[in-house]
């Protein structure tokens, strides 16, 4: 079918996964822009003659969701409606060949880094010189901040190195000219992210950096908050931690994924941490760094995880109680070390145990909340919904933690973007209420 005349060079970018998906995106969108394309990013009607997608390809469900996206455009290519459809990201990484054969509308599947191999495909010039040049696709006060790309960690579970690759730093200078330009342009909050924050320096610089990456990032002028997320606990470095307690503007936040806590599933998993030494862990984070909230998440089900592993991990979460917790059922990926075990955890089994997690979790997040009524904290406020200002405390993330209401009356006012003083009024199991000071 002949494909009906459009715009030239006008591209909608569709994201798929994690905060890391999200800045490859915005870096991709900022190479377009430089050359002269049109840009959207996830429009629901566009004209774009191209469309980008940048796939996940994680856990089953983020997989399943990248191929019906990828075949929703491809309809759309067969209907004439679209020129050229491109995939990109960790799924294309991971199933090329495969996607090749089975999806030949799309007119190129690339790597998760082969970004220069996708702008030549668009007869662009990749340009070197654009180090933090970013198309923001969050709301300009805050940004993901990815210090670091790939993982060296042994982990049985997980695919990430299959699709990400090794270790690799970003040097200092290159990310605080980054977080210059970002503040320059309204930021006020960046979350660290990668797969293994903890990790930085080793690659690049030969020891681990995490501390001095974040005291110069402290120092730049406009950012009010730094958040870190994805730190894996094996070897934490804990002069960071002595960094949080100096900094007024390092949030006093962790996100720590754990996974399990027996022994036995330690050792399956490939964690490189004892029960023992992960417990001593938490207990010297938090009495480093009086206040703070601790985010983990965990999986259910992994092969072997017997009845007993799981009453250890159960018992673990109600003896913490971490400020924030997120757990998932475990999903079988070929080419990691755990596809060579029998996945023997039924698959409701997997899901009740995971139930019964969330459900005491959320009873531990709605005693933690009640705890914070009639207190006032620092808000940052990110968008106005459903007749309230919604916002966070220097304790929440975007999107997976808890978030402060505030009503939208006439007598009220916040200006997005901004902080203020909120005084908590009322708690509920994921959510804080709260009035203007």
């Amino acid at each position: 079918m002949k494909v009906r005349s459009q715009q030239a060079n006008k591209v909608n970018v569709i994201t798929l996964g994690c905060s890391k998906n999200i800045v490859d995106s915005e870096v991709l969108m900022g190479q377009l822009r430089a050359n002269q394309f049109e840009v959207t990013h996830e429009a629901e009607k566009s004209d774009a003659n191209i469309v980008i997608i940048n796939t996940c390809g994680f856990i089953d469900n983020a997989k399943q969701e990248s191929i019906d996206t990828i075949l929703r455009y491809a309809d759309e290519k067969e209907a004439g409606r679209l020129e050229k459809l491109y995939v990109t990201g960790c799924l294309s990484q991971r199933y090329k060949d495969d996607l090749e054969v089975e999806i030949p509308q799309v007119d190129a599947f690339f790597g998760t880094l082969e970004l220069p191999q996708l702008m030549k495909t668009l007869e662009a010039d990749y340009m070197h010189e654009l180090v933090g040049e970013r198309l923001l696709t969050t709301p300009k006060h805050y940004a993901y901040f990815k210090i670091a790309e790939g993982c060296n960690r042994p982990c049985s579970f997980c695919a990430i190195p299959l699709m990400r690759g090794k270790h690799m730093d970003r040097p200092i200078e290159d990310l605080v000219k980054e977080a210059n330009r970002l503040a320059s342009m309204g930021t006020k909050e960046l979350i660290l992210i990668a797969q293994d924050l903890t990790y930085y320096g080793l690659q690049h610089y030969g020891e681990r950096k995490l501390a001095d990456l974040l005291r110069n990032l402290s120092d730049v002028n406009g950012i009010d908050w730094i958040r870190l997320q994805y730190a894996y606990p094996s070897q934490f470095p804990m002069d960071a931690l002595d960094v949080m307690n100096e900094r007024d503007n390092i949030c006093k936040y962790l996100d720590m994924p754990l996974q399990h806590i027996s022994d036995n599933m330690l050792k399956t998993m490939r964690r490189g941490i004892s029960k023992r030494r992960t417990v001593e862990l938490v207990d010297t984070i938090r009495q480093r760094v009086p206040g703070i909230a601790l985010r983990t998440t965990l999986i259910a089900g992994h092969p072997g995880e017997t009845q007993q592993d799981f009453e250890d991990l159960y018992n673990f979460v109600e003896e913490t109680r971490f400020d924030r917790l997120g757990i998932f059922t475990y999903s079988h990926e070929d080419n990691t070390h755990s596809y060579t075990l029998e996945d023997d955890v039924p698959a409701e089994v997997k899901q009740d145990r995971a139930d019964q997690i969330m459900e005491l979790q959320q009873g531990i997040s709605m005693e933690l909340n009640e705890e914070r009524v009639g207190q006032t904290y620092k808000v940052l406020f990110d968008r106005k919904e459903s007749g309230y200002f919604v916002g966070r405390t220097q304790y929440d993330s975007p999107e997976v933690d808890n978030e402060v209401l505030v009503p939208a009356t006439k007598d009220t006012y916040v200006r997005l973007g901004d902080f203020a003083q909120v005084q908590i009024t009322e708690a509920s199991d994921f959510d804080l209420y709260g009035k203007l000071v």
